[in-house]
């Protein structure tokens, strides 16, 4: 009870507080009106609405059911919109003396004069590993080129990697391509491959891959080959350039080969046959000049490695490498 007549007396206060604010708003409204009224008897304008003339400037039509839009044709204005020119008005050839694109000395043929960048053909050639491997027994040579001609959607590629011992190409893998971009930093590649070397049987392969930029910067080189009696085979290789200073670059690079079936002649068993992974230091002179060295390993797996140990070949291997990098 004694809470009920606190709330009580706070609400007979409120009550009151706001009968003031009601009595003084009325007296505002009501003063507005007549101060409206003594400013009307000096403003000359007061009273009149601004709404219906510029309502009827842009919306009256005469007689013809014409806008006054279409009456104006004649005044100055409608003349900045169209129709002739004033007789006053300057030449807009008179800058060129006369001359236009179809007359005088520098008028164009009929021939396009101007080309975009991949409307011509451009050319590529470069040596991704040229090198010397200290390996036991001999030292091979090792070369890994790519070469291009063509436009920037489509071009022919050839690539070549293989090893030369004493001047005997021991094995090699040479691919012919068509290149077509499919992305801004990716071309897919279809063609052929063609194995050859002393060290086993020929085969030729049907290629389709891509090549590219992945995100962060790796280099991607991935196809799918497709061989006679059914063989066929997976390659990727992935590249990376940590850059130690704006000279000095240290190169990761993994390999790895994948075969569906086996294929004595040359040593290949089925699934997963070799993963190759190096690591090279490179300096670089210029961009197209980069002597290198650095350790590579290799290794066979499944039945590829027990192939080599039948044949008393290595399974693992471990070289030192030196050589250089061109491109022009």
């Amino acid at each position: 009870m004694r809470e009920i007549a606190f709330v009580s007396c706070g609400t007979k206060a409120d009550i009151f507080t706001g009968l003031i604010v009601v009595v003084f708003a009325m007296a505002t409204f009501l003063a507005n009106p007549l101060s409206a009224q003594e400013h009307g008897d000096h403003d000359p304008h007061a009273g009149h609405s601004m709404t219906a003339p510029v309502e009827r400037r842009h919306n009256s039509r005469d007689d013809s059911g014409k806008s006054d839009a279409g009456n104006l044709r004649g005044t100055t204005h409608g003349h900045m919109q169209g129709g002739s020119a004033p007789a006053d008005a300057r030449d807009p050839h008179a800058y060129s003396a006369g001359h236009t694109l179809t007359t005088g000395p520098y008028a164009l043929s009929d021939q396009r004069q101007l080309h975009l960048m991949d409307e011509h053909n451009l050319h590529g050639f470069m040596f991704d590993r040229l090198e010397y491997s200290d390996r036991k027994g001999d030292n091979p040579l090792v070369y890994d080129t790519q070469a291009w001609y063509g436009r920037t959607y489509d071009r022919l590629v050839i690539k070549a990697e293989g090893e030369l011992v004493d001047g005997t190409l021991e094995e090699s893998r040479t691919e012919l391509l068509w290149g077509h971009a499919i992305a801004a930093f990716w071309d897919s590649q279809l063609g052929l491959r063609h194995d050859s070397g002393e060290a086993g049987v020929d085969r030729t392969w049907l290629a389709l891959g891509v090549q590219g930029l992945a995100p962060y910067w790796f280099e991607v080189d991935a196809s799918v080959y497709l061989g006679d009696s059914g063989r066929s085979a997976l390659r990727l290789e992935t590249e990376y350039d940590l850059l130690l200073s704006q000279r000095l670059i240290l190169q990761p690079r993994v390999e790895l080969n994948l075969y569906g079936r086996e294929d004595r002649d040359n040593g290949i068993g089925s699934g997963l046959s070799d993963v190759a992974a190096g690591l090279r230091l490179r300096y670089e002179f210029s961009r197209q000049l980069a002597p290198y060295i650095g350790v590579e390993w290799t290794q066979k797996y499944g039945n590829s490695a027990d192939l080599a140990r039948q044949d008393n070949s290595p399974v693992s291997d471990t070289r030192w490498v030196a050589g250089v990098r061109i491109w022009f």
